[in-house]
């Protein structure tokens, strides 16, 4: 039966997998793959917002990427730039909230400077906040927590980490979508995805629609949520059952 507690999730993060076979399968460039894939996210973004999500994080560039061959490193780079100019008035008009998460220290000049005007430019919205995950990693922005905790000599806590990790501006993902059929976590949000329902969709990033959202959202109000109670302590039954984890 479906959770009435959780009909939808309030923070999806996604892995938008998939992009380059999608390409290759049509003997396209893998670049062509990534432009569909923005088409994609432009779509899941508005029907995010349309199901009453209150924040989406997206896996657009990870750490390791820059080991991809360099044509279509470059033309990640080239899509970023043309994707800020164009889609940014729109995610303003439609009330949606810019942050970029990752390491800027190794991207182009225009490319940062691009981020931190489509931030200022989205900073007063407040019907979605899209989290753009660019240049980033799970265990990158785990050590960074680290480091910083230790430079301010504060003790290296829980709570401390969770405040210096650099999505602490949202609560952590209730559900965690990755498409393409891969079933791994990739080094993304290593941290923030402790309790995360894990959603894994065979569909391509760029076949991944309204319908296909709608199911991963359907499959976790499904779920009991427990974060290490039982069974019987979250939907208030008197019966205690050892076997629950």
């Amino acid at each position: 039966m479906s959770n009435p507690n959780a009909a939808v999730p309030h923070h999806i993060a996604i892995v938008m997998d998939g992009n380059g076979r999608w390409a290759t399968r049509r003997f396209l460039p893998r670049v062509a793959g990534h432009k569909q894939g923005v088409e994609s996210l432009r779509r899941c973004v508005k029907a995010c917002a349309d199901r009453g999500v209150g924040v989406l994080t997206v896996f657009a560039f990870s750490s390791e990427n820059w080991n991809r061959p360099i044509e279509e490193v470059s033309g990640l780079m080239d899509l970023m730039v043309l994707a800020l100019g164009r889609e940014v008035p729109k995610l303003s008009q439609d009330g949606v909230r810019l942050h970029f998460v990752g390491e800027r220290g190794g991207l182009s000049e225009k490319i940062a400077a691009g981020l931190l005007q489509a931030e200022a430019a989205t900073a007063h919205n407040t019907r979605l906040v899209l989290n753009v995950c660019f240049n980033y990693g799970g265990r990158w922005d785990i050590a960074r927590a680290a480091a910083q905790l230790a430079a301010r000599g504060e003790p290296l806590t829980e709570a401390n980490l969770d405040a210096a990790m650099a999505l602490s501006h949202v609560p952590d993902p209730d559900l965690f979508i990755r498409t393409g059929g891969e079933q791994r976590l990739s080094n993304f949000l290593l941290w923030q995805s402790a309790y995360a329902e894990l959603f894994f969709s065979d569909r391509l990033w760029p076949e991944f629609d309204e319908a296909a959202l709608d199911e991963a959202i359907e499959v976790y109000r499904r779920r009991e949520r427990r974060f290490g109670k039982t069974s019987a302590q979250v939907t208030g039954g008197a019966r205690h059952d050892p076997q629950a984890a």
